[in-house]
């Protein structure tokens, strides 16, 4: 048996740096991550797809959001499991119950809004464990194993959650306990748990049949999702009384969420960090996070400036990050000896220069800024 799992969505999403067309190309990648999956099932022969949770954003979702991803799992061709997750939970304003789902739902789109075990095919269960709130105060999946007994059937798990070894607040009452899932693999109760709510593909513990898939799309920097983008084909051998498993993470991602983190002191670190950008591949489709460090002269502040104005034109998103980004600005004798002027701009300048050199306070940072933009401003007016 062969099928697809995939998890995490979360249809509607948006992010807040994402402007003019980037939101909605950006939104189009994740529908086509979704439609996409159908062309892989074919590929590999995939029986079936299992969504771990939060397949939409949130449950308040506008009309065409909806009625855009419903077309997306109607792509797939074959047959797709929903399991609401924390971001899309079964309660009183469920998307799953809303009339404009109910009504358009398609055929292959399955909700798995009972917990316990749905038939996939004579032979194939899902044993499913979704939310019915955004915090629940159990282990969900512990309460869908309790009593669950080995059967000759294939059993695929699908829940989504924190799992206690990989969260540091390991007494929150709602993560899934991996001793549980041990034993319920080990006695033929369970051949294979599918996991969401981590963005990045992980696999956990040592039986190889426990994973997260993560997202089919980025949705934040690589400091939190280091591995993002994949969808597991995972192969269940039925013949086997072991029921082995194997699973092959692909990728299908096309975006990019980077963090690039540098020291820029000088001239040259300016124009590698330029190097760097204008060598990246995909820039209307990748997301650069800057975090810099330095002290820089006003010319290069503003060599700097122009540099990122630049980029910025040419990625999805291009910014500093600014809890991680320290760049002082010293200005350096001479640097405003030929710009032409006298009287009283040059001693408005001389004012500016001196309140730079002042310190890190506000009124330092705005003469910095405007001494940058004196510069380029000169130097426009000379090209």
């Amino acid at each position: 048996m062969r099928f697809l799992h995939t998890a995490d969505w979360q249809l509607g999403m948006t992010r807040h740096f994402l402007a003019g067309d980037a939101q909605p190309r950006y939104s189009a990648a994740r529908r086509d991550a979704v439609a996409g999956l159908g062309e892989l099932a074919a590929e590999v022969g995939a029986e079936f797809v299992v969504v771990a949770g939060d397949v939409f954003e949130h449950n308040q979702l506008a009309p065409q959001v909806i009625g855009q991803s419903l077309e997306a799992m109607r792509a797939i061709g074959i047959p797709v499991y929903l399991l609401p997750g924390n971001h899309d939970p079964l309660d009183a304003s469920s998307v799953y119950t809303s009339a404009l789902f109910t009504a358009e739902c398609p055929d292959n789109v399955m909700v798995l809004d009972r917990a316990g075990v749905h038939e996939v095919r004579p032979g194939v269960e899902i044993v499913a464990a979704p939310w019915r709130s955004k915090a629940p105060t159990t282990d969900l999946v512990a309460e869908v194993l309790a009593g669950l007994p080995p059967r000759e059937v294939t059993r695929v798990l699908v829940a989504h959650g924190g799992i206690d070894v990989l969260d540091p607040d390991r007494d929150k009452p709602s993560l899934i306990r991996l001793a549980e899932l041990d034993d319920a693999l080990s006695q033929g109760a369970l051949h294979y748990v599918a996991l969401g709510d981590k963005h990045s593909v992980t696999q956990v513990g040592s039986s190889g049949r426990l994973w997260y898939s993560g997202a089919p799309e980025v949705t934040n920097f690589d400091d939190v999702e280091p591995d993002p983008g994949h969808v597991l084909v995972v192969d269940i051998d039925e013949s086997d009384p072991r029921h082995p498993v194997t699973v092959d993470a692909r990728r299908i991602g096309r975006w990019r969420f980077v963090t690039l983190r540098r020291q820029v002191d000088t001239a040259r670190d300016i124009a590698d960090l330029d190097l760097n950008l204008d060598l990246m591949a995909d820039k209307d489709r990748t997301v650069v996070r800057l975090a810099l460090i330095g002290s820089l002269s006003v010319t290069d502040r503003a060599a700097l400036d122009a540099c990122l104005d630049k980029y910025a034109r040419l990625f999805a998103w291009l910014g500093l990050w600014e809890r991680h980004t320290d760049l002082a600005v010293l200005p350096g004798d001479g640097e405003f000896t030929d710009l032409g002027i006298g009287g009283f701009a040059a001693a408005a300048v001389d004012e500016l220069v001196a309140a730079a050199r002042a310190g890190d306070d506000e009124s330092a940072v705005d003469a910095q800024a405007a001494l940058a933009l004196l510069l380029r401003l000169a130097d426009r007016g000379a090209a």
